[in-house]
């Protein structure tokens, strides 16, 4: 796709330690993209990462807080364009597709593009991060009802009115879970687009902990479930106090019909303790239901908001 005059376009690559590939990198951009601007996000690398961007004619900026969320948020808050191209840097996804995924965003007029990984659940460098991205990509798909095939993508194309409102909260590799969610929430209009997927090159070393990372992730899961879908949330919660409440109640009452007497009072104080929690569960569920509903209205009028 050939830019237009009045796009501006911005490539941003958030980068720790990954001097052995920027340049290269930042040079393929340039011919893929000419006119784009493109941001090199040094987050605190101890190598030569700023320079080597640098000497590839890359706008160098740092961010001393460390994690790639910050990374990304500080990005959306200082970087002003049309169209946004993240990518990770570290020569893993093929600058080359970069035209493709903005023709495709422009075209269907899209809110976000998400540049699917060929391959990426039955190689993705290490053989813990590619049953890491099948299994959370399915524990996704069952938490929110919908979604895409590769959430954990980090080459994606976005307009302003999507960066702009996007009120990043995730400090490191969550962040792309975040942005997925954000736009189910919105119902913004997205897609996917199959892009190649290349491993790192020899010496340059991933900075993904598939457990450390993993576990973030899945606290990610979980408390953006508990804010975008209390009522599924606190459901399941409210049906684990119940069946623990059934657990020990159920004998106690068919020992009292037998007998006439409660002779585990523990156990029926325990049992009465958790169906009021099971209760209270479902009442915080329906409330926070519609305070959910009221978050997504006042998002999506932040949103529209930007014009």
């Amino acid at each position: 796709m050939k830019q237009t005059s009045d796009q501006k376009v911005a490539i941003m690559l958030p980068c720790y330690n990954e001097g052995l590939t920027i340049f290269d990198l930042v040079n393929d951009f340039k011919s893929a993209l000419p006119d784009a601007d493109i941001y090199v996000y040094d987050n605190n690398s101890s190598d030569n990462t700023s320079e080597e961007a640098a000497r590839a004619g890359a706008i160098v900026r740092r961010e001393l807080r460390q994690g790639k969320g910050n990374v990304v948020r500080r990005m959306f808050e200082d970087i002003e364009a049309d169209l946004y191209v993240m990518a990770d840097g570290d020569s893993t996804y093929a600058a080359a597709d970069a035209p493709a995924l903005i023709a495709h965003l422009v075209d269907n007029q899209l809110a976000m593009v998400v540049g699917r990984r060929a391959g990426v659940t039955q190689d993705a460098g290490r053989k813990g991060h590619a049953i890491g991205n099948l299994m959370f990509n399915k524990l996704f798909r069952m938490m929110f009802k919908d979604g895409f095939s590769d959430i954990f993508s980090g080459y994606r194309v976005f307009t302003r009115r999507f960066v702009k409102s996007f009120p990043a909260i995730a400090n490191g590799f969550e962040t792309e879970t975040e942005l997925s969610v954000h736009a189910l929430m919105l119902k913004l209009p997205m897609d996917e687009v199959e892009v190649s997927y290349a491993t790192r090159p020899e010496g340059s070393e991933s900075k993904l902990s598939t457990f450390g990372d993993g576990f973030k992730i899945l606290r990610m899961f979980i408390l953006l479930m508990k804010e975008v879908r209390p009522m599924a949330f606190f459901s399941i919660v409210s049906l684990v106090f119940f069946v623990l409440s059934a657990r020990l109640g159920i004998p106690v009452i068919f020992e009292f019909f037998a007998t006439g007497e409660v002779q585990r009072m523990p156990s029926w104080i325990l049992s009465v303790g958790f169906m009021v929690l099971s209760m209270l569960m479902l009442a915080v569920g329906l409330i926070l239901d519609s305070v959910a509903r009221s978050r997504v209205e006042h998002k999506r009028m932040a949103y529209l908001a930007q014009g």
